[in-house]
């Protein structure tokens, strides 16, 4: 059989089976519960990005604003692209802790997102099955071209997911799947093989319902499908770097890294599957976990627990800071020595942190 050029690769069959149906049977083999190729073509939520960024919603989310026009089109990630396989796996537990975001019953319960509750940091899971794939395409089209993306590089993977047919954006911006939900992680695989793509997905399936947006305790969203993610509680426990502002403490609660209000309302979601991902099980340690213990980790420890956890990414001093804001919100009286053993603590953050926490146990208890 006479191989076809790249660009017909459409068109390639063995055993009667297309090339792109043999893609998203290996996807599937390698873990992914969602498969959909999109063309490689400019997302037609780049407008909205740029917009987006103007109204300086991505807070100190710099990078993005420093590669905005890479947004435009996936060649900025892979030149010569010409497909995305758009791919997704589920993160949906069957866990039920307790706290589920309530206002905490003590310092003890601390809650973290649900897909960082696992064993292993999803980047690297999401890699490694995205390299089991990509290596399957070199098997069935020697000579190919293949990048895989997980939330790093600069593509909008949600409007490419819509684009292959996974879901609709649901009012809290989340990809909503009608079988799986929003407990949906992203992940594309780039290449210069031509694909049959599948058709986009055109209809929205939310209706009248607003719960995602007025469970939100912090009012991240000033309108329905946009987040401000100054105000969100994820952004302001991962990503921002200095003190959070003090008027958004209160509705932190008791959410130490992340945070899942919006989609555990979500209809969509009472049916989702439970996932077959071992490392997405959670840890007992962290469904809730102990915001004392978090404040007291040495740099030694922080870094044996967290170097391949999600929990690793707003830093030791991040998370240390966001475990002292959830004790002050407990009123857990009995916490209060811990935080006035932090009361001189050499990150200023963290002292800032637990001055302010010491300040709402005595307000909640004058």
């Amino acid at each position: 059989m006479t191989a076809n050029p790249i660009g017909d690769s459409r068109s390639l069959a063995v055993d009667g089976i297309s090339l792109t149906d043999r893609v998203k049977a290996a996807a599937r083999n390698a873990g992914f519960d969602l498969v959909g190729i999109a063309p490689a073509v400019s997302p037609t939520g780049f407008n909205r990005l740029v917009e987006w960024l103007e109204r300086g919603f991505a807070g100190e989310m710099n990078y993005m604003s420093r590669r905005s026009t890479a947004y435009e089109h996936p060649e900025h990630v892979m030149s010569g692209v010409r497909s995305v396989v758009m791919l997704a796996i589920n993160y949906n537990t069957d866990d039920a802790c307790a706290a589920n975001g309530a206002q905490p019953e003590s310092g003890h319960s601390a809650m973290v997102a649900r897909y960082a509750r696992g064993s292993a940091d999803y980047h690297d899971l999401l890699r490694a099955k995205l390299k089991q794939l990509a290596d399957t395409l070199h098997e069935l089209r020697p000579g190919c071209r293949t990048r895989g993306v997980v939330d790093t590089a600069p593509l909008l993977e949600r409007d490419f997911a819509k684009l292959a047919g996974l879901g609709w954006f649901g009012k809290n911006t989340m990809l909503i799947n009608k079988r799986a939900g929003s407990w949906l992680l992203l992940a594309g695989l780039l290449t210069d093989l031509e694909l049959e793509p599948d058709s986009p997905h055109e209809t929205s399936h939310c209706g009248t319902c607003t719960r995602c947006l007025d469970v939100c305790p912090t009012d991240a969203f000033p309108a329905p499908y946009v987040l401000d993610a100054r105000r969100c509680i994820s952004y302001l426990t991962i990503e921002l770097r200095n003190p959070i502002p003090s008027e958004l403490r209160d509705g932190m609660g008791n959410w130490l890294f992340g945070c899942d209000l919006c989609q555990d309302v979500c209809p969509w979601n009472r049916k989702a599957p439970v996932t077959s991902e071992p490392a997405f099980r959670p840890l007992a340690e962290l469904n809730p976990t102990n915001a004392g213990d978090i404040l007291n980790l040495g740099e030694s420890e922080f870094n044996d627990r967290f170097r391949h956890s999600p929990l690793g990414r707003p830093g030791r001093d991040g998370l240390r800071r966001n475990a002292a804001i959830v004790i002050g919100n407990s009123g857990d009286q009995s916490m209060r020595p811990i935080l006035k053993h932090h009361s001189n603590d050499p990150s200023p953050i963290v002292r800032e942190a637990v001055e302010w926490a010491l300040k709402k146990l005595d307000s909640l208890f004058p």
